[in-house]
This record gives C-alpha cells, structure tokens and sequence, in this order.
C-alpha cells in the first residue's frame, strides 16, 4: 500500500474490490519484443514479414495500402459511417486548431541587449499506430493522426494490423494519412522506429495497442519519441447522492466492453449510491450482449469504494487519477475545480466518456496507470517542439559574460572562461 493510501485507508470503505491487479497482471513481454525489434532492425521487410506471419497468420502482397486501395476502402463506407467519421474529423481538427492557437512563438528582451525566445516547430515524421483490436474502432486513427495534420507535421506514417477492418484504412485516408501500411504489433513500432526498405523511421509514433506494442514503445524511446505508455482502459466516476445509479453503471459497462482488463470504479459519499450501482451492474450484466469483456472487467478490476467525506473522495479520485473521469455530483463545476489527477474529465451527468470516444473532438488517447498524476492525453501540442534561441548584441554581452566567466572559473573550467571572455573582446 502506497503512503497516499495508507493516508486514505481509515476513511474509505469497499464495498466492491477489485480481485486481480492491473499493474501487476501486465504479461512480461521484455524478452519477445527485444528480440523483434532487433530482428527488423537487422532484417528489415523481412523480418516484417516473418512476423505478420506468426502472429497475424497473413501476409500481404505489399505492405503499402495503394491510392487505389485507400479510395476503394473510402468508397465501400456507407453514407451514414463516412458522415460520421468526417463529423468526428471536423470536431477533433476544430479543437486542435484552437489548442495550436494557445502555443505562441516567444520573443522578449529579458535585459538590454539580451534577446530570448522559442519557435513552435512541428515534427517532421511522425508514425501513428492504429490498433485492430476487438473492434474497428472508427476513432482511433482520427485521434492520430488529425492533430498531426493540424500541427504541421511533413509527413504522417499510420501503421494498422494486415487483418484490420477496410474502414480502419478509410478512416485513416479520410484523416489525411500520407502513407498507410499493413503492418501491426511490436513489428510495427520496430519497423517505425528502425525504417525498413519499403517504411520509412519517423521521428515520434503515437497511438495506443497491446502489451507487445506498449512494450515496443517503451523500448525505442530515446531513438524516437513516444507519446506515452497506456495500460487497459480505465474509467471511473465520482459521486455524491445525486448521482444516478442506472446512469453510472451503464458508463462503466459502456467503458468495460473494451478489454477484460478494462478498470471500472465509483467513487462516492453516499452508501445507498454505492449498493444501488452494485445492483444494477450485475443487472444490466444479463441483458448487455458484450457482458463475455464487460461482465469479466467488471469481475477482475470493479471497484466501488465509499468516502466518509467530500475531501477524502477528492483525495482517493486524485490517487487512483483515472484514465476517463466522469462527475456526477450536485456541482459538478464546482467539484471539477477541485480534482487534479485525470486522463480527461467529464463534468456533469450529460457528459459521457462515450462522446469523447468517438466524437466530440477531444482525444481519446489518455494516460492511464496512475499516469495522470504527471501528464495529459495526447493532444496537438504532442506534435510539436518548443525549441528556445537565443541573441545578443554588446549590452547584452557585458551584461552575461562577466558572471559568466566568474562561474566557469569557480568551476574551473578553462575552456568555458575562455569562451565567455572572448566575447568581451570583440
């Protein structure tokens, strides 16, 4: 138990624990994924090969989904999913433009003669993973791949499993991929970061995936960026006893039916809420036709945790800091306020983690495992740099190399004294 529980313990009460650890239930994949990364590295289209073979039991003709074949996919959408995919394009490039408005290029003469600044530079290549998964999931490449376009960034690589479904090729074309490729698993992520004969490295791959992608991004960072390292989805919701017991439980099974290792919770004040939401999981349990993900989710990583106090109820939201964090309290603007340590936040009852999913515009790719204590979703600032300059002319000279040179000499460095000084003598 950690310090902030411990600090916690005598003021919550479980009622509904969870039975397995998601942390600690995480498969060891160090080994395989070492061994294909460094197997694409050396062998390229090769070993790309091999692998799609082992583990997605196809290989295609070429890795490269033609202009043809991306028109095609588009094509075979029916209306009512392509207008749908282009409301959800729309949304998530409205919003990311207007966060890209907020990062502002700097300039600004801190002394005389001594100039600072920073340049908003995008990324050069940036490769996008997009998980096949249980389900197409319609959303996933436009959360990828849309700010990218939005940022600036030259050239957008999207990488799906050779088994995906021809929508997910749709929905990355109609996001404005530059090129896609058949590739999936850790052998893309290798393929990415490494560049093979037919797919070029990029300089940052985002996107969430399995343990074996998750496992790959982890190994490469340093050779490329990463956005983060995302476990199972998780949601939880905080409540008082105005929350709605039917409208928490169908939340948390909607989020469930993701994976069975998905992480559910309530947090409340209020025990009649919490017997209530037990009820009727189990209830809509018997009727939810995905109940085979959602029902084992719920039985492994449920949780519903009851809080002698509004304070304490902030504090555990803010330990456990939750992937998709829903507020259903009787002020839920105010209570918002009040929480800091979330992937995202949906404030009120009328704001469902759903529409995120999907829709709404703001990005679906969060940090989970607690990692919300230290960083936000993916956004379009993952996209860019924040590269600092710097300029001087003599005020700003005599002002900084005296210190300057006092400091190298202190710290007896020669070479930096002598740098500091020749500047005063120009």
């Amino acid at each position: 138990m950690t310090a902030r529980l411990k600090a916690l313990k005598d003021k919550i009460i479980r009622i509904k624990e969870p039975s397995r650890d998601a942390i600690s239930d995480t498969i060891s994949v160090e080994t395989a994924v070492k061994d294909i990364i460094s197997n694409v590295k050396a062998r390229g289209d090769d070993a790309v090969r091999e692998y799609s073979k082992k583990f997605d039991k196809t290989v295609p003709d070429q890795f490269e989904v033609s202009m043809e074949e991306r028109l095609k996919a588009v094509a075979d959408l029916d209306l009512q999913t392509r207008s749908d995919t282009e409301f959800a394009i729309a949304q998530v490039k409205t919003f990311a433009e207007a966060q890209l408005k907020t990062i502002l290029p700097l300039e600004v003469e801190t002394l005389p003669g001594l100039h600072l600044g920073h340049r908003v530079i995008p990324i050069e290549v940036v490769g996008a993973y997009v998980p096949g998964g249980r389900y197409p999931i319609l959303s996933a490449p436009v959360m990828t791949i849309v700010p990218a376009k939005v940022a600036g960034c030259d050239q957008v690589i999207a990488c799906l499993p050779p088994n995906a479904h021809a929508a997910m090729i749709a929905g990355c074309h109609l996001s404005g991929a530059d090129r896609i490729f058949r590739v999936g698993g850790a052998q893309a992520i290798a393929a990415m970061a490494c560049g093979t004969e037919t797919i070029p490295a990029v300089d940052k791959i985002v996107g969430p995936g399995n343990a074996f992608v998750n496992e790959a991004k982890r190994q490469v960072f340093g050779q490329v960026g990463i956005d983060q390292l995302a476990g199972p989805s998780e949601i939880f919701v905080v409540a008082d006893e105005t929350g709605n017991a039917s409208m928490i439980a169908t939340d948390m099974l909607a989020q469930a039916e993701h994976d069975v290792r998905t992480r559910v919770g309530l947090i409340t004040t209020d025990r009649a809420l919490a017997e209530a939401v037990l009820a009727e999981v189990d209830n809509q349990l018997l009727t939810l036709p995905t109940a085979d993900v959602a029902g084992v989710a719920w039985r492994d990583y449920g949780e519903i945790t009851i809080c002698a106090d509004e304070e304490t109820m902030i504090a555990y939201s803010d330990y456990i800091a939750a992937e998709h964090l829903q507020v259903h309290t009787r002020f839920p603007q105010e209570m918002a306020k009040k929480l800091r340590n979330y992937g995202s936040l949906f404030i009120g009852e009328k704001a469902s983690v759903v529409y995120s999913d999907k829709c709404c515009g703001t990005n679906h790719t969060l940090p989970t495992m607690a990692a919300g204590r230290y960083t936000g979703g993916l956004w379009v600032g993952s996209y860019v740099k924040i590269c600092t300059h710097q300029w001087l002319d003599i005020a700003g000279v005599l002002a900084v190399a005296p210190p300057a040179i006092r400091q190298s000499a202190t710290e007896g460095m020669e070479g930096h004294r002598r740098a500091a000084a020749l500047r005063l003598n120009v």
